[in-house]
């Protein structure tokens, strides 16, 4: 039989994780039914949003905009710190979990993974039921919900995963790219960000179907390689497979996408600190130190610039990583801002 692939994404991870956490230790409301989120500093009110629950998405709060922003849109907003320590626990539950279904599994995030399904194709009637039966296997065992995309493309599988939540499984094969994926914003196609989304808006392109449809020359002009690999995307091109063995790993590092200019050196430094938090933390599961920090930023017009440093000494410590950035970030953007 053909290839067939599952991609497994957490409903709202961290704040699905963290309000499980909060009614195991007694609490009375369940964090995933109210406006919240999880990340910023719940005193000062600044960061940014790593996590939403579906009710606070239903004021326009995205993953990824300041907490600030987040706050203007939903006044009574709960805000609940991130705890990376759980994450991890519960990543790494789940992924084993999912190993003794199918030992097929290519874990990309804390929250998500591929799963080569074929191997295990003959104890199932169809790959639907076996999404389904998989997916209300992890509801029931861990109290969290998943969404389940299947195709026998990578990025389509991962496409059909983020279609509605929660608790679903959708397809999203090769005949099917025309009417579930095409009509959809370009915007919500996997890589498309929001300045490549700001190019393509330029060049009259709006829905993936434009993309897909679009002359390759005009994008790679406009937007290099990257250009040409979202159109191979539009049009269900990847050749990837699942990739279960992991290489040894020789750098732990995290970005994040901001949704508007910084304008001051306050907004980059606070921007420092989540990432910091975040590498930090990878870095003591890991049992790894870093020796080298570094810090890359990425402008609008794709042009891009950076600096590195090594450390007096290998440290896995949030402050240690957060000042050394702090530090090459402000050599990188002197007399940028006044």
């Amino acid at each position: 039989m053909k290839t067939i692939l599952f991609h497994i994404d957490v409903n709202s991870a961290f704040l699905s994780w963290s309000a499980m956490d909060q009614l195991n230790k007694g609490g009375t409301i369940d964090y995933r039914n109210i406006p919240a989120i999880i990340g910023g500093d719940i005193e000062k009110r600044h960061g940014i949003v790593l996590a939403k629950s579906i009710p606070a998405k239903s004021f326009g709060i995205r993953t990824g905009e300041p907490v600030t922003d987040a706050l203007k849109k939903c006044p009574n907003l709960v805000i609940l710190p991130p705890d990376h320590t759980l994450y991890h626990s519960q990543s790494c539950a789940l992924m084993e979990f999912l190993k003794n279904i199918c030992p097929e599994i290519e874990q990309v995030s804390v929250d998500e993974c591929y799963m080569d399904y074929t191997p295990v194709a003959s104890r199932y009637t169809d790959p639907v039921t076996a999404a389904c039966q998989i997916k209300d296997s992890i509801r029931n065992t861990f109290g969290f919900t998943v969404n389940i995309g299947i195709s026998d493309r990578k990025v389509l599988a991962k496409m059909a995963s983020d279609f509605r939540k929660p608790d679903l499984v959708h397809t999203l094969f090769q005949n099917e790219i025309s009417q579930k994926m095409w009509p959809l914003p370009v915007s919500s196609l996997f890589m498309c960000g929001l300045s490549s989304v700001e190019v393509l808006r330029n060049l009259g392109i709006l829905t993936i179907g434009d993309l897909a449809c679009a002359d390759l020359n005009i994008l790679t002009s406009h937007l290099k390689s990257h250009g040409k690999l979202l159109w191979e995307y539009a049009n269900g091109i990847d050749s990837s497979e699942v990739e279960t063995t992991q290489s040894e790993v020789k750098g732990i590092g995290n970005s994040t996408t901001l949704t508007q200019d910084a304008t001051t050196m306050m907004e980059i430094r606070r921007c420092l600190l989540s990432l910091s938090e975040s590498v930090s933390t990878r870095l003591r599961h890991a049992g790894m130190r870093a020796e080298v920090v570094s810090v890359e930023i990425k402008y609008s017009s794709f042009q891009s610039v950076s600096h590195q440093s090594v450390l007096s000494s290998p440290s896995d410590t949030c402050n240690v990583i957060y000042q050394r950035a702090c530090l090459l970030a402000d050599e990188r953007l002197q007399n940028r801002f006044s």
